[in-house]
């Protein structure tokens, strides 16, 4: 027997089967319910695929321990027995850091038995030192000296340099044994730091350690410009710089007075040490390393000034450094200020060493004499001295006298030449009656001072003496000494660097000529350093050749006045043509000249319709060429450039005539004279054939179009002669020339006409797309609107549709519940019609029957077991049985 259940969805399917639609509507709702259930389950949970393990980034045998799985805690933990330790922390997918992985690795094989190298990977998400730390940068090197630190390496990433901070770190202090070692200590062109200390008490004097610390904050706050600290434990070495007391710290400084370190003023910390130390320093020069990347490093030192860049060949471990030291004798001339006597190349180093501690002794005795600054004085026309000299040079001369203790050198201002000039002219009876070729020198002491006094050389400058550099050989110097006595060598002067501004540019030029320049003139220049070996680039776009031997180069760059010069490939980086370079520079005419940068002459081809020029084809193609010349300005980071170069490419190919040359000019890589460089991209400018100094600039304000470029060139283009009478010498020459040229103008004009022909089609064609592309958009429109209706439309059929299927939804429901009352129906129908048959069966047979009491029993029992066997039908079904039974009984009665 089948069960209810089955039975209820047989029939319904049955129903559903009469009822197609029904069915359909069945099939869609449970699609929908499938799809909602599918996409609500996918997008319960996003599906994200783990990252893969890290590996070792160092290989097994190497000697850098690998924390590839970014054990931070444990290199904390390992760092605790090792004295030096150095810490690279990486990331596995930096290109820097697998740059910088082989120069670790080299420092490590020689450094391994001293110093601890330790890599974390910071990147790996699990590790502990991407959950501490956050880094913006990779890779990032921090060095420990037992409990200091960290101390971040920002240098270049080379094995040398790397090697030379690891040991800098590792001996923060020099040890200065001798005379010697002190003597090349403080030659170095490094600034120095010296601390005298006695080990005879305690294994560590007082302070030791306070200034052994702030050796080490030096290199954590200043990498580029460390500063040398040194010790020194014996007291006789510790007297040549005036060091009497242990505990004591000295500053030195080559071109100012040397510093104590003031223990009554500050705390002796080693915070305020390495802070008085640096805000004390004094540079020579400055070394720059640029990274590479986008910075304003080189433009924050341009904006402060002329510039001398000189770029070495330098090697950080090398111990000798003659080049290095050469530079340094030139930067040390140029910033004598305060130097009586210049510095000599015979001399010998020691002996400048004996005079410059001598000169920093701060309880020696003695006087110190030197010219503060000079300056240059054109007498003017209306002064008496102007009848014999017409220039003067006027210096300020201070002596201290006697020093105390200590001495402060003093300065000179410009109030102090408006002074000098005051007296000057109050002595200008003490310059008459000389010749014009005689040079006059004289002393006036200033406000009565004996240790102040001015000094005025007087001459006359004439076109021969300008002319003539040997005149000032043969000129005499006469001093004078109003009330003092002159001597009578003159080697003690500076003059001033205007003096011989009209000598012979050659770089064959004493030495001495450089000595306190830099407060001279105003054209002061800040001397930088640069690695050639990192930084060549630089150079070369400065205007180096590729192929320099060596890799030395110096250049001069100003930005405020927009020169740039450049020390020539074939004088060695030398101090004398280092010190001629400057020198030159630093003179009012310079004779220098302004060096251009531009790229290599290009290949000439005849097939090419746009000539390229550069710095050194300028001239010979636009300015010396016999035609008319267009020149465009562009740069490759131009997009507006590159969109207009059809049109060029088209003008070049309309005026392919022997009389115009269309060009261009990439100036981000060719520098020109100022006179033709633009402040804009695109720029065009025109140059007539006759007439190159009257080139003329398209306008700004038009719009750059072939036919607006046609009328600007035939506007301003140079025009064949119309004179009207032949010349007499040469009349046929001339007629056929002037036949040859009206026909060569003719067939311009026919192939121009034809050009504007065909250029009138083109408008017209262009003109018919675009009313086809207006009414193919007018037509898109009306389609437009009508798709939008229509979506309207489906719109609300959809939503009547939705209203049609709710509604069949709840007559299905129904229908399916008057299905099984309707089966219950037919069930309780079949059972009465079984009753009623037996019934009719009984009554036929007890019809038969005669006796009415016989038949009255039977009829009662069979109406009771019927009765009986309905018990179960519904309550309208007893009803109905109990009548007709009731009516059967009666008739069998009446019977």
């Amino acid at each position: 027997m089948q069960r209810p259940g089955w039975l209820d969805v047989k029939r319904l399917l049955g129903v559903m089967g009469r009822r197609p639609e029904l069915l359909c509507g069945a099939i869609a709702l449970s699609f929908a319910l499938i799809v909602a259930l599918r996409f609500t389950c996918s997008r319960a949970k996003d599906v994200v695929r783990p990252a893969k393990p890290p590996v070792h980034f160092f290989s097994s045998h190497s000697p850098v321990v690998d924390l590839f799985l970014g054990q931070l805690d444990y290199a904390e933990y390992i760092r605790q027995d090792s004295e030096i330790t150095m810490f690279f922390l990486y990331a596995p997918w930096c290109g820097q850091s697998i740059t910088a992985r082989a120069e670790i690795e080299q420092v490590a094989s020689k450094l391994a038995d001293q110093v601890l190298f330790v890599a974390v990977n910071c990147w790996w998400h699990q590790g502990k030192c991407k959950k501490q730390k956050t880094f913006y940068y990779f890779p990032v090197i921090n060095l420990y000296h037992k409990n200091f630190g960290p101390i971040e390496y920002k240098g270049p990433i080379t094995a040398a340099y790397i090697e030379k901070f690891v040991r800098r770190v590792m001996s923060p202090l020099l040890y200065i044994p001798s005379q010697e070692r002190l003597q090349e200590f403080l030659s170095n062109y490094e600034p120095g730091v010296l601390g005298f200390f006695e080990f005879n008490a305690s294994p560590q004097p007082p302070g030791y350690l306070t200034y052994f610390k702030s050796a080490l904050h030096s290199l954590q706050k200043d990498y580029l410009g460390t500063i040398r600290f040194g010790v020194i434990t014996d007291r006789k070495v510790a007297k040549e710089i005036s060091l009497s007391n242990p505990g004591s710290i000295y500053l030195h400084r080559n071109l100012n007075s040397s510093l104590v370190y003031p223990d009554n003023e500050m705390n002796f910390t080693a915070t305020n040490i390495c802070k008085w130390a640096l805000d004390n320093r004094e540079n020579l020069f400055y070394w720059l390393r640029p990274h590479g990347g986008k910075s304003l490093l080189l433009h924050n030192e341009l904006k402060k000034g002329p510039a001398l860049f000189m770029f070495i060949p330098y090697n950080p471990l090398s111990e000798e450094q003659p080049l290095l030291h050469e530079i340094t004798e030139v930067a040390l001339e140029y910033n004598s200020c305060t130097k009586s006597l210049p510095v000599h190349e015979d001399h010998d180093q020691k002996d400048s060493y004996k005079k410059s501690s001598s000169d920093t002794t701060l309880h020696n005795t003695g006087s110190y004499k030197g010219f503060s600054c000079c300056n240059t004085v054109v007498l003017p026309q209306w002064h008496l001295m102007s009848r014999i000299h017409n220039i003067c040079e006027l210096c300020v001369n201070l002596s201290a006298g006697i020093r105390p203790s200590k001495v402060y050198m003093h300065q000179c201002n410009f109030l102090d030449i408006e002074a000098a000039l005051d007296l000057f002219y109050l002595k200008e009876n003490s310059f008459m009656g000389f010749l014009s070729k005689v040079r006059e020198c004289s002393n006036f002491p200033r406000f009565y001072s004996p240790y102040n006094y001015y000094t005025a050389c007087c001459q006359t400058l004439s076109k021969g003496f300008i002319a003539s550099s040997s005149f000032l050989k043969n000129t005499h110097i006469i001093p004078s000494s109003n009330g003092k006595n002159f001597k009578e060598d003159n080697t003690h002067l500076v003059p001033h660097i205007e003096e011989k501004i009209l000598l012979s540019p050659s770089y064959h030029i004493s030495g001495n000529s450089i000595t306190g320049l830099s407060c001279r003139t105003n054209k002061t220049l800040n001397l930088y350093l640069l690695d050639s070996n990192l930084s060549w680039m630089y150079a070369e776009r400065l205007g180096a050749s590729g192929s320099a031997s060596g890799k030395e180069f110096a250049a001069i760059v100003d930005i405020k006045e927009e020169v740039h010069y450049i020390l020539d490939h074939w004088h060695p980086l030398i101090k004398p043509n280092l010190e001629a370079f400057i020198q030159n520079y630093s003179k009012v005419y310079s004779p220098l000249q302004r060096h251009l940068v531009g790229d290599a002459p290009p290949y000439a081809s005849n097939e090419q319709l746009i000539t390229e020029v550069t710095s050194n084809t300028f001239y010979p193609v636009v300015l010396e060429s016999k035609k008319d010349v267009l020149l465009v300005y562009y740069t490759t980071w131009c997009g507006f450039c590159v969109a207009l170069n059809h049109i060029f490419i088209r003008l070049s190919q309309l005026l392919a005539t022997d009389s115009l040359v269309v060009t261009r000019i990439n100036i981000a890589h060719n520098d020109l004279p100022w006179q033709f460089m633009v402040d804009r991209v695109p720029t065009i400018l025109f140059f007539p054939q006759n007439r190159k100094d009257r080139s003329v600039k398209y306008p700004e304000d038009q719009q750059i179009t072939l036919p607006n470029l046609l009328k600007f060139i035939i506007k301003h283009a140079t025009l064949p002669s119309t004179a009207s009478d032949p010349p007499a010498s040469c009349p046929k020459h001339y007629l056929q020339y002037k036949e040859d040229h009206v026909s060569y103008l003719e067939r311009e004009m026919q192939r121009l006409r034809a050009e504007i022909e065909v250029l009138h089609k083109a408008q017209d064609l262009l003109l018919s797309h675009i009313s086809d592309a207006r009414k193919n958009t007018q037509d898109l429109k009306v389609q437009k609107e009508k798709l939008e209706h229509h979506n309207k439309a489906l719109e609300l059929h959809k939503e009547h549709l939705q209203v049609l299927y709710e509604q069949k939804q709840k007559e299905v429901g129904t229908m399916a519940d008057k299905l099984k009352e309707l089966a219950a129906a037919s069930e309780s129908l079949l059972a009465e019609n079984a009753v009623l048959k037996f019934l009719m069966v009984s009554l036929e047979s007890k019809s038969k029957s005669k006796s009415e009491t016989e038949g009255v029993n039977n009829a009662d029992k069979h109406i009771s077991s019927a009765l009986e066997n309905m018990g179960h039908s519904e309550g309208n079904h007893d009803t109905l049985t109990g009548t007709l039974a009731s009516e059967q009984i009666k008739e069998n009665t009446t019977e």
